[in-house]
C-alpha cells in the first residue's frame, strides 16, 4: 500500500546547523528505504512564497503568487512509500520523524 509522509517546517526559522544535520539524516534514510524497495519518491519542496496557486475562473485559468497559508507551518517535504500494511508505514513516519526530530503526517493513498 502507498503512503505520503509529510513533512513540515516553520517558515519563520532559520536554516540551522541542526537543519543540516537532519537533511543528512533525510538522505541517509532515502538511500536506505530505497534500497529496500519502500520508497517510491522523496522530494524537498522550495518555500512557498516560491510556489503559485493555478485555478480556473470562468473558463479562464488565474495563477497567483504566493505565500498563501496563515499558518507559520508549511509542508517542506515528502517521502512516497509503499509498505506492507499500515504497521510498516507507521514505522517509516517514526524514522522520518526521528529523522527531522519533529513531528510528520502519515496519510494512506487512495488507491
Amino acid at each position: 500500500m502507498k503512503y505520503v509522509v509529510m513533512i513540515f517546517r516553520n517558515t519563520d526559522r532559520v536554516w540551522t546547523a541542526e537543519d543540516e544535520a537532519a537533511l543528512r539524516r533525510l538522505i541517509r534514510l532515502e538511500q536506505e528505504l530505497a534500497e529496500s524497495g519502500e520508497l517510491i519518491s522523496s522530494e524537498g519542496l522550495l518555500p512557498p512564497e516560491q510556489g503559485r496557486i493555478v485555478q480556473l475562473r470562468d473558463g479562464q485559468q488565474v495563477v497567483t503568487d504566493g505565500p498563501f497559508g496563515e499558518s507559520k507551518e508549511q509542508l517542506a517535504g515528502f517521502y512516497l512509500i509503499d509498505a506492507a500494511d499500515d504497521d510498516q508505514a507507521q514505522v517509516i513516519a517514526g524514522r522520518v520523524s526521528a529523522a527531522v526530530d519533529d513531528r510528520v503526517e502519515l496519510r494512506g493513498t487512495v488507491i
